[in-house]
């Protein structure tokens, strides 16, 4: 647990002056972006995330599993080579067709063809980020959580500089922010292909990718699902309710990312922690005290965003976005809801029983697209908001169920059930009184002290939590 939580806290670390970061941006973007301009960005955003799903083919996914199965040396080097070609090749034939598709691409997300070069943008984008994230998952699986560390803050320190000058300076609107987003990705990319070099070589065992694709494979239509939950409601907002309504949504987006801000963190070192855990009866102890604890945390968070969320948004934003506070709560509850998804699927990988994921995801998914149909058209991006939550609820229960029947753990129901119900009353109860600041932040403050009756914070629990992991590098 110790070893989880620190290499957690060096990755948090990046993730956190990145969003700090964004964060205090904010009121620069405001001033020279519209809710139209944003709306445009976060639906090239959307499309770049489900592209990155078709592309990696779930061998990402399939690299963490395979590298702790092969010994140290030629093995997990093999295993290094073949998911780099493999990306490095997948990317690049998505560039092409996106450069050459440009314009059908525009006309079809905008009703114009005159956003061609925003689109173009992004698909450079989106080769970039393609390849950068299998180059850093490097770092990942060696635990070399310092290294990735490195790279993130020189990534974000050249996006930042990049992103400021084209927006702020010369004034390119939403195409400065899109630029500005990859060049730091890019020039971060083509230092680390340099310092990899030796281990690069011209290798692709075509075995081995079968036997990844196969495990992986599986796992694309659940991604594909888990896209439609993250980002379908831009597309519905943006054709059902206008490019200004998806930028006022991204604003309440962005303030509920603080929890995904740490769940980005759990999330990168999760997976190389898990299942380098050798013994079976020690991953599932910690796998059910990681559950009630990440649930406790992003809960509290949740909690704290959503009754705060009137604040907080006219802190960091003008007047024309201040409508986007109604947003906050049920997204933040969705994101906690996702954490704990992420740490029930875990179960199903170490299994190797990927093959019917989609199910449980794709059920989510049809009802987040039911409920985006039914809602979004009469409460516009409340009815966004509300579809996420509820998409994500029956997602987390959905993945628990089948998780529990391939790879059984002692989670502590109880204990998940009162973390988060015990936040969602408080946050429901504040928002009806709709206290003052002071008596808001009070309000969040007494949540840890419900739950400490309740069986919560014992150190001892901590304390027996010593799990034999593979080495790290």
């Amino acid at each position: 647990m110790l070893e989880l939580a620190r290499h957690s806290a060096v990755y948090g670390f990046g993730s956190l002056v990145s969003r700090f970061i964004a964060v205090l941006l904010l009121p620069v973007y405001t001033r020279y972006l519209s809710p139209a301009d944003y709306g445009l960005i976060e639906t090239l955003i959307a499309l770049s995330a489900v592209l990155t799903v078709l592309l990696a083919a779930g061998v990402k996914s399939a690299f963490f599993r395979f590298y702790f199965d092969e010994p140290q040396g030629p093995g997990q080097r093999r295993v290094i080579r073949t998911s780099f070609w493999f990306t490095m090749a997948s990317a690049t034939a998505g560039l092409v067709a996106g450069l050459l598709l440009a314009e059908p691409i525009s006309q079809l997300l905008f009703g114009t063809s005159a956003h061609a070069d925003l689109v173009r943008a992004s698909f450079v984008g989106l080769w970039a980020s393609v390849n950068y994230e299998q180059m850093t998952s490097l770092f990942r699986v060696e635990q070399r959580s310092g290294a990735y560390l490195v790279a993130t803050l020189i990534n974000l320190g050249l996006t930042v500089g990049a992103t400021l000058l084209l927006v702020a300076v010369f004034e390119k609107g939403p195409i400065g922010v899109i630029v500005g987003n990859l060049t730091g990705t890019l020039l971060v990319y083509f230092g680390l292909l340099a310092y990899r070099r030796e281990q690069l070589g011209l290798e692709l065992d075509r075995p081995l990718l079968r036997e990844m694709n196969r495990f992986g494979m599986p796992l694309v239509p659940s991604a594909l699902f888990l896209w439609v939950l993250n980002f379908s409601d831009r597309f519905f907002l943006v054709k059902l309710a206008g490019p200004r309504e998806v930028g006022l949504y991204s604003i309440g987006v962005r303030m509920a990312s603080a929890i995904i801000l740490l769940l980005a963190a759990f999330r990168t070192a999760w997976p190389a922690f898990a299942y380098s855990i050798q013994d079976d009866r020690e991953a599932k102890r910690a796998y059910s005290f990681v559950l009630t604890y990440i649930v406790l945390i992003t809960s509290w968070m949740a909690l704290g965003l959503g009754v705060l969320a009137p604040w907080l948004v006219k802190l960091l934003t003008t007047e024309q976005f201040y409508s986007a506070e109604r947003v906050v709560a049920p997204l933040a509850f969705a994101a906690a809801a996702f954490g704990a998804y992420i740490v029930v699927v875990i179960g199903i990988g170490r299994a190797r029983k990927t093959r019917s994921n989609w199910l449980i995801t794709g059920a989510a998914a049809v009802f987040n697209v039911v409920l985006n149909l039914l809602l979004i058209p009469p409460y516009g991006m409340i009815g966004a908001a509300i579809a996420t939550i509820g998409a994500y609820a029956v997602l987390f229960l959905g993945m628990a169920w089948k998780a529990q029947q391939v790879y059984p753990v002692p989670y502590q129901w109880r204990r998940v059930a009162t973390a988060f119900g015990a936040a969602i009353a408080l946050t429901v109860f504040g928002r009806l009184l709709d206290p003052p600041l002071a008596a808001a932040i009070a309000l969040v403050a007494v949540y840890p002290l419900v739950l400490l009756p309740l069986g919560f914070y014992l150190p001892e629990e901590l304390k027996r939590m010593r799990v034999t992991t593979m080495p790290s590098r």
